[in-house]
């Protein structure tokens, strides 16, 4: 074998070496554990909302990617095959209601899918951002 194909072959597997090594990290990194993270912030779901309202941009960095608690009544509680979303309405839209949705940790779909209307909550969660119509919590656990 000539010496350029040696150095290309140890270059190759090198290569894949490192890959696979990367790839192993990425793919077995821990994930946060956001029913245990303290909140950031504790806010009303009605300031929460029309703070993205009024100034999205100062908003999105303010709140986008924080573990934030958020309190109000309940308008509704929505499940969507594994998923169950909790829903407070601060306004109505041209598509029905708009406030914030909390998609809920599965530890905590069935005490949310027993949740009356008009009962007041406490739950906190990640902030994902605003649609234009809602503003979305993911990773979401009662107080």
């Amino acid at each position: 074998m000539k010496i350029w194909q040696r150095v290309t072959l140890i270059l190759v597997l090198t290569g894949i070496a490192v890959a696979a090594t990367l790839f192993l990290l990425v793919y077995n990194k821990s994930h946060p554990d956001y029913e245990r993270k303290e909140p950031e912030r504790v806010i009303s779901v009605e300031a929460l909302y029309s703070a993205f309202v009024v100034d999205e941009v100062t908003a999105n960095t303010e709140f986008i990617g924080k573990v934030i608690a958020v309190n109000g009544q309940v308008a509704d509680v929505e499940q969507h095959d594994d998923m169950v979303i909790v829903a407070f309405v601060i306004e109505q839209g041209v598509f029905g209601g708009e406030g914030v949705r909390c998609t809920m940790l599965e530890g905590h779909h069935a005490r949310a899918l027993d949740l009356s209307r008009g009962e007041k909550v406490e739950i906190k969660g990640l902030c994902a951002g605003f649609t234009g119509s809602d503003v979305i919590l993911e990773h979401c656990s009662f107080l």
